[in-house]
């Protein structure tokens, strides 16, 4: 079974954002690196993410019907993140209906339509692959999120509240503080 794994080590963070910024498609330059930016400073699953138009960036919070649980869902654009998408926005003749994250490819109508999930994982792979990171996939943002969010604030209640988790349990291990715990009591280890 392949896991996904949060990325742990903020330069590889870095090493990411490097490598996506120069991989986008020529027609949406900066897009990829938008798409990794989007689920690092949110931890938004990506089928929200790829659904998200202009209009739902255009404010203060971010407010979306969450797909998987269906779910009403706020959450704020910090300043990082806001001063990110206004750059962004501002190279592209986008509209409010525009997909944040538009596919060069046309819907079964004609019309524009975001990219796919298996698009969206493609692109992280392969700046993962760029970077020497295994263990990637399209939760790799959200879990990044979560787990330097939980390293900052300690607040597993809230970080459970964010993610719509049942648990605390669930969002240790969800984000990979389990598995560090694990690892490191086996470092330890010793008779």
């Amino acid at each position: 079974m392949n896991s996904v794994q949060p990325i742990r080590d903020k330069k590889q963070i870095d090493a990411m954002k490097k490598a996506l910024k120069n991989s986008s498609d020529r027609s949406f330059i900066g897009r990829n690196y938008m798409l990794f930016i989007v689920g690092i400073y949110t931890g938004l699953r990506i089928s929200d993410i790829l659904n998200l138009k202009i209009k739902d960036v255009m404010q203060d919070h971010i407010y979306i019907k969450e797909k998987k649980t269906s779910k009403i869902k706020r959450f704020k654009i910090n300043a990082p993140l806001r001063k990110e998408l206004n750059k962004y926005i501002k190279k592209h003749d986008f509209n409010e209906e525009s997909f944040l994250f538009p596919s060069s490819k046309l819907g079964p109508n004609g019309e524009k339509v975001p990219i796919t999930r298996i698009q969206a994982y493609r692109i992280l792979n392969k700046a993962a692959k760029e970077c020497g990171l295994q263990e990637i996939g399209t939760h790799t943002s959200r879990k990044t999120f979560g787990y330097h969010f939980y390293k900052k604030y300690k607040d597993v209640a809230a970080l459970q509240e964010i993610f719509n988790h049942s648990s605390p349990s669930i969002t240790l291990r969800y984000i990979g503080i389990n598995d560090d715990i694990k690892d490191q009591m086996i470092d330890d280890f010793d008779y």
